[in-house]
Order: C-alpha cells, then structure tokens, then sequence
C-alpha cells in the first residue's frame, strides 16, 4: 500500500521484508502461546535508542516496534513533545519479537514500556498478565477514533489492552490483461462467480492459475472462515482460564471444501504463501488474482519480476452472498503497554499517541504502507482520493478497502492462537495437498486437537 501523487517507492522493499507490520499471514508468525522459547540477545527495555533524543532532560518510554519508516514517525513524537521521549529499538519481528518479550516476561524484567503486537497474540499475553489495562490510563478518550470492530479486537470485557495502529481489511487484486483476454469482463463479486471465472479462464487456454490457496495462510484461512460465519473462540481475560473453542463449525468446513474443490479441478494452486516461489507466481502471471488485505498492494508492489504487461485493479472480496456481504480482516498490529513499564501512564500516552496525527500517519501510508485504523486519517479526504500508480492510477482505498474496514465487525482470538493456527495448517496441508483426509475430518481432527491442548494447559472449555 503505497504511492498516491508524490509517493515514492524506496520502502516498498522494506515492505517486502517486513511484511509482518501488519500481518502474522505473511512473514511474521504468531506468539509463543505462554512459552518462554529459547532466545539470544533480547534487547533488554532499557537498551539503547534506535533514534535520536530530542530533549535528553525529559521521561522516556522504551519501545520495540518493526514498523517500516518509523523512526521518522518517532522523530515526529519526540520533536513534539518537551517532556516525553521515545526511545525505539527493533527488537526482531513477528515472532523473533514475540519470543524475547515472551522470555522478558518469564524473567520478570528486559521488556520494554510499550510493545508492538498483532491483534491475534493479545490474548497469548493478556493470559500471562504481561499487558497493561489501558482503561486505567485514558484509553476511552481515543476510543472514538476508532471503529467498534477494530476496538473490539484490543479489548475483552472492560479492558482495553491495546491501541489499534493499522489493520488488513481484505479485497482481491487481479490482472486485469489476463481477465481480458480470457473474455471475463468483471470481476466476480461472490464465491459462485469466482469458481465460475476461474473455469472459464481455464477453458480460454490461459496457462495461469486463478489464484493460489496456501495451507500455511494462518489468519488469511481464519478469515476466509470468518466471512462464511465461523466465529470459534469466546474468551474473555477476566475469566483466564475459561474458553469456548467451536472450530469445526459449518462454515469452515464449507469453505474448505469450496477451496479442494478448485484444487482438485487444477483451476488454483497450493503453494505455501511468502515463499520465494510464491512471490514470483504473483507477479509473473502464474496466478491472475492476488486475495489481499489492504498491505497487500504495498507488498505486491514492491516484488522483482513483475510481468511488464501486467494491468493490475482492486476490487471487493467476493461474497457467499451478495446481498449480504460480510467483511473480514486478515491481520492488524497494536501498541500495548507491558507491565514491566516504568511508569504506565507515560507508557500510554506513548501508545496512544504515536501515531495519533495527521504527520506521523502520512509517514505510515506513504513511506511504510500501512492502512489506518485512525479514523481522522483513515476518512480523510487525503487517504479516501490517493491515487496509486501501480494500480493505474486507482483509487483503491476509495473503491476497496474503506468500505471493507467500515464493515468489519471484530474478532475474538484464542489465547492459543498460535498452536491452533499451526494445527490449522497441518490439517488444511493433509487435506488439500496431501489428499491423506477429507477437508471435514480435518476440520474435525483441528476441533478435537485444540480442545485436549487447551484442557492440557489448565483451560476449562466449554
């Protein structure tokens, strides 16, 4: 997500690279699930800047965050503020960063004041008392700028335990000159019309796959069961050990068996996401459609090997049904405050306001392709009419990603969330690639495995 009148292209690459700034999908996987794992180096809370102090006189609040530009957008912070100051290091991302807060919070000290964690880990810390009630700490006077799905997914209960930062509402990029030439003249706005084009792009002679579907996809597979109405987890921190787990619901099992569907009939693919080869099948014209959360144009971009004729649009996720569409999120990050912060409500105002105007968000849109969650940037007039070259000049956020981060309702997350996603894609592996099971059992093994995990781990489940 980049580009718009003078946006350039410089971090487009890091983009690239750092991919889990909004998405555990790509790169970054998730949490440790209350394992303090093995880690080496652990930038400790206390560790030295990244950036320059501005004002060596005035508090500082240390933080760990892998957002691409940032040290700009912390400039910005510690310029405008006389008696306040970050102090940023990259600590390592998506996971790297999770293990060392995770052995941090295990020895009790080495964590920085503010963190910056996906939506779906929260839960994983929230568990082990690592975060901070941000409802203590002012959280309610930035609540109305943001949406009641996107606040839903920082909170459980009363709590507040993180301040939004961007999120993935999710729509489809597709090459609009393979479309074309394949005599499909719109793009297909519900699942019937997708598995429809993508026979008929087959049967036009194209050599490409409609699109891919990757069993290691994690939050991208939980999404696509969310839109068929899969909603598995009830948790809430204030009861820690008690949790609903219903995965092998009917909507996760219809959608994986839409997707053998297209794999069997060789109209889609199965190569695991954000592998080199994967990328190169983006690009090249091995695949004609790209489901993307609204990061994705930023890393679509920013790939090596893009076929020069390709014509690149967005579009609106398809729907099961187009009179009532369901939108849905694939990924978001946060900035949380640990309770090892020297002092909390610094931490907070740190947390609450680093990316709380129009400067440092323009920084975030344009320099690290971020999507907002700010609402007074995120409706704004300058994000609504960004034009993006790589598009044709589009207006995607306009025409996609505004009106499907508008209806995106929230999520509740497991405080497992990284077991069930890595059993999620051995299931989903067995069943679509490997053909060793049919896509309900593996819906059912996943139910089955979860809840002994959970009750292994002291979990009531109900």
């Amino acid at each position: 997500m980049k580009r718009s009148l003078a946006v350039g292209t410089a971090a487009v690459g890091l983009l690239a690279l750092a991919l889990g700034a909004c998405s555990s999908g790509g790169g970054a996987t998730t949490a440790t699930d209350g394992a303090s794992g093995a880690a080496t180096g652990a930038a400790g809370g206390s560790g030295s800047c990244t950036n320059k102090i501005v004002n060596a006189n005035a508090k500082q609040v240390t933080v760990w965050a892998w957002y691409p530009a940032f040290e700009q957008v912390v400039d910005l912070f510690n310029n405008s503020h006389k008696d306040l100051q970050i102090c940023w290091s990259n600590a390592g991302q998506g996971n790297d960063e999770y293990t060392k807060f995770s052995t941090a919070v295990e020895a009790g000290s080495g964590a920085p004041d503010v963190v910056m964690l996906e939506t779906e880990v929260l839960s994983s810390f929230t568990i082990r008392n690592a975060l901070v009630d941000l409802s203590k700490y002012g959280a309610a006077d930035v609540k109305k700028n943001y949406s009641d799905g996107v606040w839903k997914d920082v909170t459980s209960g009363d709590a507040v335990y993180a301040i939004p930062v961007d999120g993935g509402p999710m729509g489809m990029l597709y090459r609009k000159d393979l479309f074309d030439k394949a005599g499909i003249t719109t793009p297909p706005t519900t699942w019937d019309e997708f598995a429809a084009d993508a026979q008929k792009m087959r049967d036009s002679g194209s050599k490409a796959l409609f699109t891919d579907f990757p069993t290691n996809g994690r939050a991208y597979l939980q999404a696509l069961f969310a839109q068929k109405g899969s909603a598995p987890y009830a948790y809430d921190a204030a009861k820690a050990t008690d949790v609903s787990v219903k995965l092998d619901d009917q909507g996760s099992k219809d959608v994986m068996k839409y997707w053998q569907g297209l794999v069997d009939k060789g109209l889609v693919g199965t190569d695991d996401a954000f592998t080199t080869d994967y990328n190169t099948k983006l690009v090249d014209g091995s695949y004609a459609v790209y489901l993307a959360a609204a990061w994705g144009p930023g890393y679509l971009s920013g790939l090596s090997g893009t076929d020069p004729t390709a014509v690149w649009q967005a579009a609106p996720i398809p729907q099961w049904s187009a009179s009532s569409p369901v939108q849905i999120n694939w990924g978001g990050s946060t900035f949380a405050v640990t309770s090892q912060a020297k002092d909390p409500a610094a931490a907070a105002t740190v947390a609450k306001e680093v990316f709380g105007t129009e400067a440092s968000w323009k920084v975030g849109i344009e320099k690290g392709a971020l999507f907002p969650l700010w609402k007074p940037i995120l409706e704004s007039a300058y994000f609504t009419n960004l034009a993006y070259p790589f598009f044709g000049g589009q207006k995607i956020n306009q025409d996609v990603f505004l009106k499907a981060s508008q209806g995106y309702k929230g999520f509740t997350w497991s405080p497992f969330q990284n077991f069930a996603y890595d059993k999620l894609t051995e299931e989903a592996n067995a069943a679509i690639v490997q053909k060793t099971k049919s896509t309900d059992d593996a819906i059912d093994n996943l139910q089955k495995t979860v809840v002994d995990y959970a009750k292994a781990q002291g979990f009531t489940v109900k």
